[in-house]
């Protein structure tokens, strides 16, 4: 295990200072001008902050000690370690983190998120969460039978990015972990923003997905900003059925959806893809997947067929390798290119919000 407690609790107690991480350049030097600052020296904090991955003021060392006085009068740069982890067999590391009391985010405090870490071979992907449980209540997720506690800040998401052990080898970042992305969009926004952005890390969007169930008028808005991968969790191409796995269908079909993403470019730099859980003796026929081709002809996607994690008290199984295998094959054939994705993590429960759920359940702020 990797335990932290002792930086965690230091970050909880200063938390009535303000967090540099999570400001935007203009922000930066907003903060700068205000402390009677040179508007540059906001540049300055954004390389320490973003680039350098700094966790104190004092390792600022181009900014004059006096600054640094200043800074620490009313900020920190708020980066707050895992407090636990857990690791797989396969590499796969699950990382649990601390949400800070005091943001304006609505989460009350003694709450906690997961990332995972996802290595293989050069690539090293971030599975990232955005908010404290989920209002989605999915039938196959752990989290969203944590309930909904709160929207991460822009702050804690990035967190999960900067206060890893393996920050500085990250290939990808995938917002797939607790949370829908949509319900929590501008901190979304902002954190890809950041990330993105020249004075920051400099990535390219491409490096980024983000994945939704399909919010109205939220989803659009996503399309319409980002340039970031988009990924939909599909799991049923059947409205009945994706409505008794996914309740959000009631609000979004997901044949409403798919109308949406065809007026979007995927054709070039963004890519589209769909989620599927493949549930043994549920949505596993081949009338499923001729359903599925039906759905997204012509549309330019992928489709990653997923194998089920096993949840304590849910009622559902992972489909055999044949199954799986049958099932690609099907969708391949007829033009709809898909892949398996490589099962990780199931040792430590990699999929689902155990670990979250337990610490919540057994401590508060």
């Amino acid at each position: 295990m990797y335990l932290c407690r002792l930086k965690v609790a230091k970050c909880i107690m200063d938390s009535t200072k303000k967090r540099l991480l999570g400001l935007t350049l203009a922000e930066l030097k907003d903060v700068a001008t205000s402390l009677g600052m040179p508007a540059f020296t906001g540049g300055q904090m954004a390389q320490w902050i973003y680039v350098k991955h700094v966790a104190s003021i004092d390792e600022m060392t181009n900014l004059s000690k006096q600054n640094r006085e200043r800074l620490k009068s009313e900020y920190e740069v708020g980066v707050m370690s895992p407090i636990d982890s857990q690791r797989s067999v396969d590499g796969t590391v699950k990382y649990l983190l601390p949400v800070r009391c005091s943001d304006d985010s609505g989460v009350a405090g003694g709450k906690f998120v997961e990332t995972v870490l996802i290595p293989d071979g050069e690539r090293a992907t971030l599975c990232v969460s955005c908010q404290v449980g989920c209002k989605m209540n999915c039938l196959f997720c752990q989290t969203g039978k944590q309930g909904w506690h709160g929207n991460l800040s822009v702050a804690d998401i990035l967190n999960q990015i900067y206060a890893i052990p393996e920050s500085h080898e990250l290939t990808n970042i995938v917002f797939m972990g607790q949370g829908e992305p949509m319900d929590n969009l501008d901190a979304v926004l902002r954190a890809t923003e950041i990330l993105t952005a020249d004075w920051s890390l400099a990535w390219s969007p491409k490096r980024i997905t983000v994945s939704s169930v399909g919010l109205r008028g939220k989803l659009k808005q996503f399309l319409d900003e980002s340039p970031c991968h988009v990924a939909i969790s599909l799991h049923s191409p059947l409205h009945e059925q994706r409505m008794q796995l996914m309740p959000a269908e009631k609000a979004m079909s997901i044949s409403e959806v798919v109308e949406l993403l065809r007026g979007y470019d995927f054709a070039h730099q963004r890519r589209l893809s769909f989620e599927y859980i493949v549930f043994g003796g549920l949505n596993d026929s081949m009338a499923h997947a001729r359903a599925i081709v039906d759905l997204l002809r012509g549309l330019d996607c992928r489709i990653n067929l997923i194998r089920f994690h096993q949840i304590p008290g849910v009622p559902l199984r992972g489909a055999d390798e044949q199954t799986m295998l049958r099932f690609r094959d099907y969708l391949t054939a007829h033009g709809v290119f898909t892949t398996i994705r490589a099962s990780r993590g199931e040792d430590i429960f990699a999929a689902c919000g155990l670990l979250s759920t337990a610490r919540q359940e057994g401590q508060s702020c």
